[in-house]
């Protein structure tokens, strides 16, 4: 099934989930430091592996921790090759002073944004799809 390309339709209907949780971003030298957790998500860089994890799996890894993050999720499924999302996104968080780190799936958009900005985030993304933003 493709994913949606339409902006207008991405926004709508993107339908903001504010998981439960607290994850953090930690880079590691090896992957073998994850000790078999499964992270959430990573990617390879040349300084060393970012992973994200869930916060008390990091505490129990003792891994080095400087950024606890909420997850959100854009339950629309928006196809790579959609234009503006993440911009029209970015944007109305940006404007309610909320950084926020975007990450596509294959299926979803995903956010992170600082844990304490979690609820009043999903709430901005709410206005956002209903038009009120």
């Amino acid at each position: 099934m493709a994913g949606e390309t339409s902006l207008t339709t991405l926004l709508r209907s993107m339908t903001p989930v504010l998981n439960e949780g607290a994850y953090v971003f930690c880079s590691l030298t090896d992957a073998t430091q994850l000790q078999g957790v499964q992270p959430l998500g990573s990617f390879q860089e040349r300084e060393g592996l970012s992973v994200i994890v869930q916060r008390q799996q990091a505490e129990q890894l003792h891994l080095e921790i400087d950024y606890v993050a909420a997850w959100l999720t854009l339950e629309v499924h928006s196809a790579l090759a959609a234009v503006g999302l993440t911009a029209a996104v970015a944007g109305a968080l940006a404007g309610a002073a909320i950084s926020c780190n975007v990450i596509a799936g294959y299926y979803h958009d995903h956010l992170f944004v600082a844990h304490a900005d979690g609820p009043r985030a999903l709430a901005v993304l709410q206005q956002l799809a209903d038009g009120t933003e």
